[in-house]
């Protein structure tokens, strides 16, 4: 049964964590998605209780119940220590991590700065860095993540005004419109694998996130357009990284950039995947494929 709990910060800040899956299980410490909060899905907790995983996920700043923190110039690296913090009150010493899309650079941030309690990560449809070498970052992505992005890439006040006229309507659509809604993001391979128990979790997930308006996604968008803190090439645990060709979000080059870049990467890049399909159908295997190259 999926249980929530506040843990504090060094700084003195509120963060809105959930555990699931085997309570005695390894542990497995998830990063949502751009935006996302903490919000129980049964298939992606049976996942990991099968797997014999406890699973952690949490909401980060801005989303959720979790403190925003307004940031000038917001970073990847920054979630890191918030991660630790998240481990440290639960009590976690060794784990593992994955991250979904946004999330993807925060389970590698893990895994480059965690690396003496971080087995291993998986990055699963996990966005490559803004300013990484012969990356076209925005290639490929729907125009609706284009528009958004340029925005972000313009000034912090040019991304809010985007995010309060063009975003806050998708974070507040019902259920019956999520996928309209949506629209380009969302190509044939995610819509045929979004039934209906997936759409309302990912209906609340935006509500969730939405809850503070703005101060997430804020966050999390200019961290996706700015240096992430951390270099990729300093990791030194096992990394899996999961992409599908299909991808409307975050583009199949991302993928192909990371399995290049990062040290000794395992690849599983997909011509039939889309940016959802990697979940709703994969995550089951993504999970036997950490606990294999973590050795646990």
């Amino acid at each position: 049964m999926a249980d929530f709990q506040q843990v504090e910060t060094p700084d003195g800040r509120t963060l809105e964590v959930l555990s699931g899956g085997d309570p005695d299980g390894f542990a497995l410490l998830h990063h949502g998605g751009s935006p996302s909060a903490a919000v129980p899905y049964e298939p992606f907790d049976d996942a990991a209780r099968a797997a014999g995983l406890r699973f952690i996920t949490y909401s980060r700043p801005g989303y959720g119940a979790s403190t925003a923190l307004p940031r000038d110039e917001p970073r990847m690296v920054d979630d890191v220590a918030d991660a630790a913090a998240v481990l440290d009150a639960l009590g976690v010493d060794r784990f593992v991590t994955s991250g979904w899309s946004g999330g993807g650079p925060r389970a590698l941030g893990c895994a480059a700065l965690l690396g003496g309690r971080c087995l291993a990560a998986a990055s699963i449809a996990g966005v490559g860095p803004h300013d990484g070498a012969g990356l076209d970052w925005k290639a490929g992505m729907a125009e609706e993540n284009v528009a958004e992005y340029t925005a972000a890439e313009t000034s912090r006040a040019a991304y809010a005004a985007y995010l309060e006229e063009d975003f806050l309507p998708v974070l507040l659509a019902d259920v019956d419109d999520m996928e309209e809604a949506m629209g380009g993001l969302l190509p044939p391979a995610d819509r045929a694998a979004m039934d209906r128990g997936f759409t309302a979790w990912m209906t609340e997930t935006f509500h969730r996130a939405g809850a503070q308006r703005i101060a997430g996604v804020l966050d999390d968008g200019q961290a996706a357009v700015r240096p992430w803190g951390f270099d990729v090439r300093a990791i030194a645990v096992p990394v899996l990284v999961y992409q599908g060709r299909q991808d409307a979000m975050v583009p199949f080059a991302h993928g192909a950039w990371l399995a290049e870049h990062v040290p000794g990467a395992e690849a599983h890049l997909s011509d039939d995947d889309g940016h959802l399909t990697l979940m709703i159908t994969g995550f089951p295997g993504i999970l036997a494929d950490l606990k294999r190259v973590a050795g646990i």
